[in-house]
């Protein structure tokens, strides 16, 4: 333990981690093994899109309510809640499907619940680093957390997959429920440092909104850097979610990929992601100019893998670049992640996570759009190039960003 403790830092992060591990990988399994069921029940394509829209939502439409509680109750506490409720949310998709009351209106209820349940999990998760990490490792705890999402691509829908093909969707449903269980057993044991504290200043409606109003005004008008940053995801999260949502069609129309190459081609990414966050185990008590010039750098490397996409075929050579891409997507969630820590106070960090993540899933779901219209219109080629841009935008800037901090300091 002693030896594990080196490189995830502290006795309680540790147990974070392999709590996320186990969490991550359930979530993988549940992504897949829950679109394929509900395609199965349903037999429509429309309504199997609704279920993704589902779990999409909850954060846009309740993030800065969600980061009040956050800010104002135990974190340990809503860790382990939300995995439990995830696990007897997942359990209870499958066992309807046997009822006879059975209809898809309670599937997508119990997809909208499994929705909220982690869209409370994540701020609540990175509002806890402060209180496990000291300040200088706030970077390499947040990209050892990114490792486990890498984990949970790689992993899940391989053994989703696999069990599907062995039982079926509902047994893989039933089981990875009790992945989430063991998850939340992981958090037991956890003890975060005494300054985290339940904060109230009174219940009732009007203290709730002002802290709700506390926390917005915090993130867009006080501190003028939280601002920018939120501004600047948006624009990652602009062209990732594009890029990831519409790998498949890229890989089917540019490469000629069938479902299995593309599988694979998959994990590339995956690959990329987990070694991007483990190189920034090196750089965590960097200064923050230094630390977006990483960020700058990564995302010209992002931006020209993605760009080589439209001219190779060749399976081996496109499994480079979206590795090159993944080590580019890997290093700005972390890094964010940890400016914010440093910068929010500790009983405003839920708050300001909540608003990012709010706005970073809204604008996703708006590059997912906008780019998906234009691989249709206009090819995929178009699109690809369009996505190429939007990382090319981000480099200069958070290179803008980088100088402003740096000015900032002198």
């Amino acid at each position: 333990m002693a030896q594990a403790n080196r490189w995830l830092l502290t006795r309680d992060f540790s147990l974070i981690w392999w709590s996320q591990v186990l969490s991550q990988v359930a979530e993988g399994i549940s992504k897949l093994a829950l679109l394929w069921f509900v395609y199965a029940v349903t037999g429509s394509p429309l309504k199997t899109t609704v279920i993704g829209l589902l779990q999409t939502l909850p954060p846009i439409l309740f993030g800065p309510f969600i980061g009040v509680i956050v800010d104002h109750f135990p974190k340990k506490t809503i860790l382990i809640a939300s995995d439990v409720a995830r696990g007897v949310l997942i359990g209870l998709i499958p066992c309807l499907v046997s009822v006879e009351s059975f209809t898809v209106e309670s599937l997508y209820l119990l997809t909208f619940l499994y929705g909220v349940a982690t869209a409370v999990f994540v701020p609540t998760l990175s509002s806890a680093v402060p209180f496990m990490v000291t300040r200088p490792q706030f970077t390499a705890a947040n990209a050892l957390l990114q490792s486990t999402t890498s984990l949970g691509i790689i992993i899940g829908p391989a053994v989703s997959g696999l069990g599907i093909a062995l039982s079926g969707s509902q047994d893989v449903l039933c089981v990875n429920a009790v992945t989430y269980f063991a998850s939340a057993a992981c958090l037991l044991p956890i003890r975060l440092r005494a300054t985290e504290a339940a904060q109230t200043d009174g219940a009732g409606w009007k203290p709730f909104i002002r802290n709700l109003l506390e926390g917005i005004r915090y993130a867009f008008l006080t501190h003028r850097n939280i601002l920018i940053l939120i501004l600047l995801a948006s624009v990652y999260t602009f062209g990732s979610g594009a890029f990831t949502t519409l790998f498949p069609v890229y890989g089917r129309d540019l490469l000629g990929l069938g479902p299995v190459e593309v599988g694979y081609l998959w994990s590339w990414l995956g690959g990329g992601l987990l070694l991007s966050s483990l190189g920034l185990l090196r750089l965590s008590a960097w200064d923050l100019g230094r630390r977006l010039s990483v960020i700058t750098f990564s995302c010209v490397l992002a931006g020209l893998a993605v760009l080589g996409l439209t001219w190779t075929h060749d399976l081996r050579v496109a499994s480079v670049l979206v590795a090159c891409i993944g080590i580019g997507f890997g290093t700005w969630t972390p890094i964010a992640w940890g400016i914010i820590q440093e910068v929010a106070p500790s009983g405003m960090v839920g708050r300001v996570m909540a608003v990012y993540t709010a706005v970073a899933t809204a604008t996703s779901m708006l590059g997912m759009s906008a780019f998906g219209w234009v691989a249709e219109s206009f090819g995929s080629i178009a699109s690809i190039i369009g996505i190429g841009g939007v990382m090319f935008i981000l480099a200069g800037g958070s290179a803008w960003f980088g100088q402003r901090i740096g000015a900032g300091n002198r």
